[in-house]
């Protein structure tokens, strides 16, 4: 497929955080763009507010007339998330347009570029954000599509100078989507159990990261979290490098410290040691991620300068340990934490910068199945919070299973208090608490009292 014959562009489920990154490439290089998507958001309002015609029924007749005039000049592109029987996706098959998964599309794009590939269970939109945003400080710059709102790029969609050959990628494991790519340069950052709806168990979770390392072009480069290294299979024809927050590696830190959550160390590397690295981000499991991106842009060029630089000015991405408010007495704190891991590490940061005060979380469950293959380990790691709020789970894609429920986890939380709340409910909880620190966790829609959130402990900190 020739891109540079595609004059119309439709997505179906247009308000998910890589379709609108894709949405607003081919808006800003030209294309007339549409979509639906079946919930009005922010996102879509702001694709509204870019001209991209949105509708959010389901309805054949709300597909732009002149859409379907010259189908072969129509490119439709779709989330895997949406319902078999939806009505606008099974019409325009039946029409014979071309109708192309997300994955498909974002690898045509990355077949253009020299393409760094993220990938990972957890860990891939800081680590590929902030390589972005490092790359983009170089001469060369870089495009970039990624999985959360950075807030350096205000958005999730870079376009550096026109002719820009590189390009940055977060490759979505779910669906194997991220076997549409071929890149040149790719990142591994965990290789844990999720997603077993697609996959059934974690070995076939491995078998699929295996899969999405042999694409990468010989003579390419895998970056690897150390431990990892069997993913990389029996390929002799890339550089493979390790990396860890932690242990000795090819990239690893020394000496680290920090004030006020804000972390600093030394980076040994292959190609020399650098001394003092500081990061304009929150929490120790950042230091991790900004390993794995300072190896990529050590390997793509970048000066000692700039990453330096680069790594201290980052400024992070909402919904990722995004600090939303902060006074003498409180600290409240955002995060899309949804596996047992990403749990752990956001949870296990909060105490190590704020030892000694009591954590409250709030955890809003991400899909029917997460919640029933990993009720052990989501307890585990919510056990180490000192209150526990648990919502009903967000379904996102799923239908109900029976017997599955948010109280699965919360009977199994060690912490003692613990309570089920509404999300409708949870700032009226929250008034009548003593919040010390604070935080939200989910993937699903608990960020939208965020906002309500903030503004009622600035009423709580005025009495």
């Amino acid at each position: 497929m020739n891109l540079n014959d595609i004059k119309r562009v439709f997505f179906i489920g247009i308000g998910g955080i890589g379709m609108s990154a894709l949405a607003r490439y081919f808006n800003r290089i030209g294309k007339m763009v549409a979509g639906y998507d079946s919930t009005p958001t922010s996102l879509t309002a702001e694709l509204s507010n870019e001209g991209i015609a949105i509708h959010h029924e389901d309805n054949i007749n709300r597909i732009p007339k002149d859409f379907l005039d010259n189908p072969n000049e129509l490119l439709v592109i779709y989330t895997p998330a949406i319902p078999k029987d939806h009505k606008e996706f099974n019409y325009l098959l039946r029409k014979k347009n071309t109708v192309i998964k997300r994955a498909k599309a974002l690898g045509l794009i990355a077949n253009d570029y020299a393409t760094a590939a993220i990938s990972g269970t957890h860990g891939k939109t800081s680590t590929s954000t902030m390589l972005a945003y490092l790359l983009s400080k170089t001469p060369q710059r870089c495009d970039a599509f990624l999985g959360g709102i950075s807030k350096n790029f205000n958005g999730n969609l870079v376009l550096g100078d026109k002719g820009a050959n590189r390009l940055v990628v977060e490759a979505d494991e779910f669906d194997r989507s991220f076997l549409s790519l071929n890149p040149q340069l790719a990142i591994v950052t965990s290789v844990d159990a999720d997603h077993l709806d697609i996959y059934d168990d974690h070995a076939k979770v491995k078998e699929a990261f295996e899969a999405f390392v042999s694409n990468i072009t010989p003579g390419g480069v895998l970056i690897i979290k150390k431990g990892l290294e069997e993913i990389a299979g029996k390929r002799k024809d890339i550089s493979i490098y390790t990396y860890s927050g932690e242990e000795r590696a090819d990239f690893y830190p020394e000496n680290v410290s920090h004030k006020n959550g804000f972390y600093s160390f030394d980076l040994i590397t292959p190609f020399g040691n650098f001394e003092k690295i500081s990061l304009g981000v929150l929490g120790r499991y950042n230091v991790e991620n900004a390993i794995a991106a300072s190896a990529a842009a050590l390997i793509w060029g970048i000066s000692d300068e700039v990453l330096q630089k680069g790594l201290f000015s980052f400024k992070g991405i909402s919904r990722r340990f995004d600090l939303r408010y902060k006074s003498k007495r409180i600290v409240y704190i955002d995060d899309y934490a949804h596996h047992p891991k990403e749990l752990s590490a956001a949870i296990g940061s909060l105490k190590e910068i704020f030892p000694n005060r009591r954590i409250t979380g709030i955890f809003q469950p991400h899909l029917y199945t997460r919640t029933r293959d990993f009720a052990d380990e989501f307890a585990e790691s919510l056990s180490q919070l000192d209150e526990l709020i648990m919502l009903p789970i967000y379904p996102a894609r799923e239908q109900p299973i029976a017997g599955v429920n948010s109280e699965m986890i919360l009977t199994k939380v060690k912490c003692k208090e613990k309570k089920i709340c509404k999300l409708d409910n949870l700032v009226d909880v929250l008034r009548v608490k003593e919040i010390d620190v604070l935080i939200t966790l989910g993937a699903g829609n608990i960020d939208k009292v965020a906002v309500d959130i903030v503004n009622m402990l600035k009423e709580k900190e005025k009495k």
